[in-house]
Order: structure tokens, then sequence, then C-alpha cells
């Protein structure tokens, strides 16, 4: 009966070529004002956005010490765009994701939207953790290694001091955050894929040693080509990947058919005469 009444439903919300491409216009101009929003939200106040996200280095440098320079004449007013388009592309997800979500539930079944809800509250759930780890962890780390190695004039040597421009700070901390916050969406798509059936956790188990290997070729790819953000990421892909075998087993154990009372019960041997 259910199975018939999620046939009706998405009969009933069948609608000709044109009227989808209307509502999808409607649902891609909404997500789009929310970014324009967003983007001159942040304009504004992109000067203190930019103060939060040098904190790292002003925490492990010292506010004495830390010193940021722009080399070219438009450059600052460039990296505030890029501010502006970053902290818009974060702030206006919610919009943008559940525009999505509205054009594409009527055409679900029932079931099928109450399962992938979850998914989509958990992606930016994930991609903030990924976030922070690099705001409280990755990035104070590569800091304090990149401010050891400058060098003290004296004894016939020059002084190497790190000065570092604002637009590479910024493009430095967006492609970490992106990679961090990518990576860290591991346990929700392998989760999705046991629920839909195809990986099971006894696989994941099995194939643990490959994806260690993976993960280090992964982190090479999506980090700067230093050891430190190499392992900061390889480590939490390898426990992120461990907390999926385990999310895969739940979603395993609730998709087992319990036994119904009846075939519990065992039948009652009829007395003897």
């Amino acid at each position: 009966m259910s199975y018939e009444r999620d046939e009706a439903e998405i009969e009933a919300s069948k609608a000709p070529l044109m009227e989808h491409l209307i509502e999808l216009r409607a649902r891609l101009i909404k997500a789009l004002l929310a970014f324009m929003v967003m983007f001159i939200l942040c304009f504004v106040f992109a000067k203190q956005i930019y103060d939060v996200l040098v904190w790292p280095f002003v925490w492990v440098a010292g506010a004495e010490n830390s010193k940021f320079i722009y080399t070219a004449l438009l450059e600052y007013f460039i990296t505030q765009l890029k501010v502006a388009m970053f902290g818009a592309a974060f702030l206006s997800f919610p919009v943008v994701a559940a525009q999505i979500y509205m054009f594409v539930a009527p055409g679900l079944y029932r079931n099928e939207r109450q399962a992938f809800l979850p998914y989509l509250v958990a992606t930016p759930i994930f991609f903030l953790l990924g976030a922070m780890v690099v705001y409280f962890l990755v990035m104070p780390m590569l800091v304090r290694f990149s401010l050891g190695m400058q060098q003290s004039p004296g004894d016939g040597m020059a002084e190497i001091a790190l000065l570092p421009k604002v637009g590479e700070y910024l493009s430095l901390m967006m492609s970490l955050v992106l990679a961090f916050g990518v990576a860290f969406q591991l346990p929700v798509i392998l989760t999705l894929l046991g629920k839909i059936g195809i990986l099971t956790s006894q696989t994941l188990k099995e194939k643990r040693r490959y994806f260690i290997v993976g993960a280090f070729v992964i982190a090479a790819v999506l980090t700067p080509p230093d050891v430190l953000s190499q392992m900061s990421l390889a480590i939490p892909l390898m426990l992120l990947y461990e907390l999926s075998i385990w999310s895969v087993k739940m979603v395993e154990a609730k998709a087992k058919p319990q036994p119904s009372q009846s075939s519990e019960a065992k039948p009652e041997s009829s007395p003897a005469e």
C-alpha cells in the first residue's frame, strides 16, 4: 500500500517540461539572490573577516611580529573580493542546498526523501569540521614551521624574514579549507553508498590497507607540497575511514528485517489424549 501511495504522489507531482524549467529558474534565482546578499554583506565586513582568517598566524607569531604585505596596487582590493566570495559561499550554502532539495524532492519516493535529508544536513557539518581542523590545527602548525625557518642577520649572513602576502595567505587558507572540507565528506559518501547497497562494512574492512595508501595520495594531491600539510590531512582521513566503517555497520544493522511476533512464537503442541 505504501508503494502504491508513493507512486500516486509521484504521478500527482508530474508536470510538463516547461513547468519544470520555470521552477528550476525560480530556484536558481533564489539561490543566486542568497549568494549576492551574502556577498555584499561579507564585502562590507571583508577586512574584519580577513582579520579572523589571519588569527592563526597572529596567535603563533604574536601581534607585534605579524606583518602582511601586498605588492600590487589592487592586490588587497582583489583579496577582499575573494574573501567576500569565500564567505558568501559558506553563508549561502543552506539556502542553496534547500533549493536543490525542494527541486528534486517531488521526484523521490517518501522513503528516499527521508533517507536523503540526513545526508544533506550532514554535508555542511562535516565540511565545517574540516575547516575547523585547518583553522585551529593545520595553519598554526604551518605558521610555526615557516617562522622557524627564518634567519637572523650576523656573522656574514643576511636576514631572511617571513613577510606573507595578503593574497597568497588567503589562497593557501582557501585551498586548505576546500581540501579538508571535501575530504571530511568521506563518512557521508561511504555511508550513503552503504545505505544503497553498493558497499558493505566488511568490504571497507578488507580494503583498509589500500585506503591507507590512497589517503596519502589524496593528501599529496589536495594539500600544498609539504609533509606537515599532507600528514595533517592523511591522518584525519584514516580516522574518518574507520568512522565510516562503524557508520555503515550501523546502517546495515538498521536495515536487517526484524523478526515478526508470529515467527518468534512457537506453536503449542496439543496435549496427548
